[in-house]
């Protein structure tokens, strides 16, 4: 009986016991930073002309600028990895699309501390764009073509 007693004893202590919360600070931060962009692509996009043909035809996307500057913002938002670098200011890039429509490059400028992580994010997120361009022609023939981009590129980090 005084084992039963006992036991009946200590299964009671620890049932009162087991109920005491322990209080915990889970207040902890889940990142250190968080970086704010704003993108502002300007229209429209410049063409540079191919140099000697006298019949030129720009190069154009499907839905035109809007539909493509649409696209690349979405895209930019998604696929910007900013955590390393913060920018400000206006900013052109260079698409060069080949005589089949494809961006095959992509180059920006002005070139400012740490600004050539942005160019690298920038071409693979162009290259992830899957519509082609319709090719810049010339007397008839698709040809090669570079497009200019003119956009307002602001990066804020922000410690939390």
């Amino acid at each position: 009986m005084k084992t039963l007693t006992f036991l009946f004893a200590l299964l009671t202590a620890n049932l009162a016991f087991s109920q005491v919360i322990d209080e915990r600070d889970d207040s902890f931060i889940m990142e250190n930073n968080k970086n704010l962009i704003k993108i502002d692509i300007k229209e429209p996009f410049m063409q540079v002309a191919v140099k000697g043909c006298n019949n030129f035809e720009p190069a154009s996307f499907e839905g035109g600028a809007a539909a493509y500057k649409e696209i690349l913002s979405k895209y930019m938002y998604t696929y910007l990895n900013s955590d390393f670098y913060t920018l400000s200011g206006d900013f052109t890039f260079t698409l060069t699309i080949d005589a089949m429509g494809k961006v095959v490059d992509v180059t920006g400028e002005p070139k400012v501390l740490n600004s050539e992580v942005f160019f690298d994010d920038m071409q693979y997120i162009v290259r992830r764009i899957k519509k082609n361009w319709k090719p810049a022609m010339c007397n008839g023939e698709p040809v090669k073509s570079e497009m200019k981009l003119k956009m307002n590129f602001s990066s804020l980090s922000a410690d939390m």
